[in-house]
């Protein structure tokens, strides 16, 4: 194993951020009560969880009656999903979502399907944007849900949210936005974009793991799926993850000063360098997902006649931690379902890379990527037949 590390790998997770983990620090120890209780310990605990709040709703423009802490982005999206058809099936029973979503929201709308959901899934085009055209022709009568990510996990494409929005909101219909990648890496406020409901998570955005969040917004009824002593507005029982709730409060603070002080754009700039360098260096390598209309810090690949875990084991050999399509389902052999959904040929599709750059990365680090990534790529193709004998 190389001296040099170079973690690449930040739309998996991110490290917490050393100010974050010191304001999280006094609640687990000093600072230890339960926010329910009615002790001064507890009033501490319940004063730190609410400043929190108000940290994560001003990243997104909301309220901060209209957050909702949960375990997680995942479940986050499962209450939104699942609680706001459970309050509204006797209005209709038909949903929309779309085929290159989260496995969190793929896998919470197959569970709508065994209830008697009847479930629509749109179709992408080749860089994985969803068609507003293809919405308005999918809603019905009995339309009651639409769940769009913000942005693809994998190749990094940002869907025309407030274009969706307002097709959903014209027609009566709730309209949920997994945001995940998209919160604190993005600039965007849910009043000016119009949804309904959006999801958070903390570790995405250099806070801890466990904790996450759930925009509702003023009026929209969800049903908990978690349920006990009626914590979050009922919505979310269980004791309140005080130190994890603070950790995100703080990620919130950090990612505001950093949509402001320019450092969005500087991720933008060393991802645009390390395409340029990957598709003009490596015969047969290619950008996935929308050129432009991507996430800042994320820059996806295909690159032919190899597998993407070849090459990972090979840059994880050279101290570069990346990923081969999302993390949760990278160790499955089955190509990833959005690079299929998005016409890509499987032998193509297993030869995916996904770089995700992180607040720290600097353009030594682009280079040293780069730079393995071409030794690599020219290594296993001298050992593969199949190369050898083409053209």
């Amino acid at each position: 194993m190389t001296e040099r590390q170079v973690y690449m790998d930040h739309s998996a997770t991110t490290a917490v951020d050393r100010g974050v983990l010191e304001a999280m620090l006094p609640f687990f120890s000093e600072e230890y009560g339960n926010p329910n209780s009615l002790h001064a310990w507890g009033r501490r605990a319940r004063k730190a969880v609410n400043e929190a709040r108000e940290k994560v709703a001003a990243l997104i423009g909301a309220d901060a009656s209209e957050v909702i802490f949960t375990g997680g982005g995942s479940e986050a999206d499962n209450l939104a999903i699942k609680g706001s058809t459970s309050m509204r099936k006797d209005k209709g029973r038909h949903v929309i979502t779309t085929a290159i979503e989260h496995h969190a929201v793929m896998d919470a709308f197959g569970w709508l399907d065994k209830q008697g959901f009847d479930v629509t899934v749109l179709p992408v085009d080749d860089k994985a944007l969803v068609s507003v055209t293809e919405l308005e022709k999918a809603i019905r009568p009995d339309t009651i849900l639409f769940s769009m990510m913000f942005a693809n996990n994998e190749v990094g494409t940002i869907q025309p949210v407030a274009e969706a929005a307002k097709i959903c909101r014209d027609r009566g219909i709730l309209f949920h936005v997994d945001g995940v990648q998209a919160a604190g890496h993005v600039p965007f406020n849910v009043q000016d974009l119009g949804v309904d409901m959006l999801t958070m998570s903390a570790h995405k955005m250099y806070g801890p793991k466990g904790v996450g969040g759930l925009y509702l917004r003023k009026g929209v009824r969800v049903e908990p799926i978690v349920h006990g002593g009626g914590q979050e507005r009922g919505l979310r029982s269980g004791t309140e993850n005080t130190a994890g709730i603070v950790g995100f409060g703080a990620a919130a603070e950090l990612a505001v000063r950093r949509l402001a002080d320019g450092s969005i754009d500087e991720e933008a700039r060393l991802r645009d360098l390390l395409i340029k360098r990957v598709t003009s260096s490596i015969e047969e390598a290619f950008l996935t997902g929308h050129p432009t209309q991507r996430l800042p810090f994320l820059a996806s690949f295909c690159i032919g006649s190899l597998e993407g875990e070849s090459m990972l084991l090979r840059l994880d050999a050279a101290g570069i931690g990346a990923s081969s399509g999302s993390a949760c389902t990278s160790g499955s052999l089955e190509p990833s379902h959005v690079l299929l959904a998005m016409g890509l040929a499987h032998e193509v599709a297993h030869g995916s890379l996904r770089f995700s750059l992180g607040k720290d990365t600097t353009e030594e680090d682009i280079v040293y990527v780069a730079e393995n990534l071409e030794r690599i790529v020219a290594d296993l193709r001298a050992l593969s037949p199949l190369w050898k004998t083409r053209g």
